[in-house]
């Protein structure tokens, strides 16, 4: 197998870590596949089209979502009150798997997927394996005590920072998911949104 495997290379190639292996490799090696440092490319600029696209595709991977959910997760923030960009985001943030990640109890969008799809993560007591499952106010997220041990979820709960809008206890492996994220800045996710929406509005 590849040293870098393919979850590095896409982290290298829209520069932004989605696993923990791609976040010490890119510390090393901070330009994109096929770069050796900051010179400029050939071609000049991106197109308008481009640059829109490119947000939109590292939007996409930072939360490992398919190019029809996405799609329709635009339409929803589209038809809400508020702004489009902030509204997606807000949106996408509210996945389960977005918050297992965020809750610090995975260490990469992955990670969490496959948690969940397996069985290990609770949400208000019951057992959900459903990534895409949006999340309310209020609701708590826990690992399943047979899963408590696992490796990969106590590695990803010692340095866990979760946002502002949840509350880890690390001791009881839990997540409270307090409010929808107040504003932009309180989202990690790293994208302009503003083109993505461009994209979408062609």
């Amino acid at each position: 197998m590849n040293f870098t495997g393919p979850k590095v290379k896409l982290s290298r190639k829209i520069g932004v870590a989605l696993t923990p292996k791609a976040r010490k490799y890119m510390e090393n090696k901070p330009y994109g596949p096929g770069q050796h440092g900051p010179s400029k490319r050939k071609g000049g600029k991106m197109s308008d089209f481009k640059k829109q696209l490119f947000e939109k595709q590292k939007l996409r991977y930072q939360y490992n979502i398919s190019e029809k959910q996405m799609s329709n997760y635009y339409a929803e923030a589209k038809r809400r009150e508020g702004s489009t960009p902030e509204n997606l985001l807000k949106l996408l943030e509210c996945r389960l798997d977005a918050l297992v990640l965020r809750g610090g109890l995975a260490g990469s969008i992955y990670a969490s997927r496959q948690l969940i799809n397996h069985g290990h993560i609770f949400v208000n007591g019951k057992k959900l394996d459903k990534p895409s499952y949006m999340v309310k106010p209020g609701d708590v997220l826990s690992v399943r005590e047979k899963s408590r041990k696992m490796a990969l979820i106590n590695t990803a709960i010692k340095i866990a920072h979760p946002p502002s809008y949840l509350s880890l206890d690390k001791p009881k492996m839990e997540v409270t998911f307090l409010n929808v994220p107040a504003s932009r800045a309180d989202i990690p996710v790293v994208c302009d949104e503003i083109l993505v929406i461009e994209y979408y509005s062609r």
